[in-house]
């Protein structure tokens, strides 16, 4: 069997190392692959870690796991100062205090020091059970004496789309929140904060980094923790000035006070940056335009690469516009935003209709000159989606008390004329007139059961 290391192979370790060439082909001549020399050149050639033992602490958190007994173990990087077992850390990003129960190293099972310095690689547990309190990219430095600030580049997860999680049954309350907890253990891009509704009760106010995320945890809930839950339109906050001279900020439609009572409606909007393809502008500027957004700058990075600044209403892009900017761009356009300013717009509550009765969870505030179209679409996705019942279920869009759009989901019937083989007609008038009696009460006592696809309709309409 041939050991001679292969020429890409040393080419590969000649532009890693910065050694020469011929050292290699002169270790790799010898017995095995030369490792001696290799381990040599990569000492030679690799600086050591950097950092000052007696500056304060400064240690970069890259990853953390969750164990069952001794809570959560941060891993981290010391770039400044020293870490010993015991001291009084805080966490930066959360301002969380902790003692270091233990520190050490990470070999083929954690290893405990008494001390670590600049440049280590290791582990901290402070009995920390809650993953919130843990961020990767966060900087841990000591309390009594802190460093002037952390670590750069460290940014809470943003995300795309928020949405109302409701447990079909209201006693699941506490169960649902625990089981949202633990899916934060293993995805930190899962945020919620509690909110309430009239219609469903108390649930969640849920921000997910897109459709597949949102579809993902809810599909985990039902599977992993077996959670029936009602998922609402995707939405944003809005400020209300009413025509009393009230503020009042609306996290869902169902908080949006009467009509008659606004004077004006503002909306958050965004500063937002496309990074793409120059061969995709013209795509990427369309779909924004058609969000309601205005073009601010356009910068060539590259000759082949394009920076475009946009406002955005915010509402516009938790829809579905990050999912139609990665496929008009083949996945390579980038987006990041940041909230600038609250403006007003020329907003409508859109109400879904089931046979006169309201589905809050279906309710969704839109801009008025989209609301016609949508809640044509939204009917007739609805028409399909709701199985047929022994009566007649009319599906209605309004605005206050205008409806928009109807479509009906025709009655389940049976043929009652079928036993009637001739005869007087009046038989069979009898029978009908029996039937259409029958359909009329029981459609004022029947309850239509909206099916869980119908909730998540609304974000696949196109």
């Amino acid at each position: 069997m041939d050991n001679a290391m292969p020429d890409e192979v040393k080419d590969q370790i000649v532009d890693l190392l910065g050694c020469e060439r011929e050292d290699i082909i002169e270790a790799s001549g010898k017995t095995g692959f030369g490792v001696d020399k290799i381990i040599d050149a990569i000492i030679d050639n690799v600086p050591a870690p950097t950092g000052d033992p007696d500056a304060p602490l400064q240690a970069l958190i890259f990853d953390s796991v969750y164990n069952n007994f001794r809570g959560i173990f941060a891993y981290f990087r010391i770039l400044n100062g020293t870490i010993k077992k015991g001291d009084l850390v805080k966490f930066f990003a959360t301002e969380k205090e902790y003692h270091a129960d233990e520190v050490g190293v990470l070999q083929l099972k954690p290893e405990p020091k008494n001390e670590l310095k600049a440049g280590d690689v290791g582990y901290i547990i402070s009995g920390i059970k809650t993953s919130l309190e843990v961020k990767v990219g966060d900087t841990i430095t000591h309390v009594e004496k802190p460093c002037d600030k952390a670590i750069e580049g460290f940014e809470d997860v943003k995300p795309m789309l928020f949405a109302g999680i409701y447990p079909v049954d209201a006693d699941d309350y506490e169960d649902l929140r625990t089981s949202i907890e633990k899916l934060q253990l293993n995805d930190a891009s899962l945020t919620f904060i509690p909110e309430s509704s009239v219609a469903l009760g108390f649930g969640f106010r849920c921000g997910f980094l897109g459709l597949l995320h949102m579809e993902i945890i809810q599909e985990r809930l039902d599977r992993e923790f077996d959670m029936d839950v009602i998922t609402t339109v995707p939405n944003v906050s809005y400020v209300v000035n009413t025509k009393k001279g009230e503020i009042i900020e609306v996290h869902n439609p169902s908080g949006l006070p009467d009509i008659t009572l606004i004077d004006y409606i503002k909306e958050p909007y965004i500063s937002a940056q496309v990074i793409s393809q120059a061969e995709y502008v013209g795509p990427v500027m369309k779909l924004c335009l058609d969000k309601r957004g205005v073009l601010k700058n356009q910068v060539y990075l590259t000759s082949n690469r394009v920076e475009l600044s946009f406002e955005l209403p915010l509402a516009e892009i938790v829809f579905d516009f990050y999912d139609k900017l990665k496929s008009i761009s083949k996945g390579y356009a980038s987006f990041d935003y940041y909230t600038s300013s609250f403006e007003k717009a020329d907003l409508v509550r859109l109400d879904i209709l089931l046979n006169g009765e309201m589905v809050d969870a279906l309710s969704t505030l839109i801009h008025r000159g989209s609301a016609y179209d949508f809640g044509r679409r939204m009917c007739e996705k609805l028409k399909d989606l709701i199985p047929r019942q022994q009566f007649d279920i009319a599906i209605q869009a309004a605005i206050g008390a205008k409806i928009i759009s109807r479509e009906t989901v025709k009655a389940v019937r049976k043929d009652v004329t079928a036993k009637c083989y001739g005869g007087d007609i009046t038989r069979k008038r009898k029978l009908l007139e029996k039937q259409k009696k029958g359909k009329k009460r029981m459609r004022q006592v029947g309850n239509v059961e909206v099916p869980q696809t119908a909730f998540l309709a609304v974000l696949k309409l196109d």
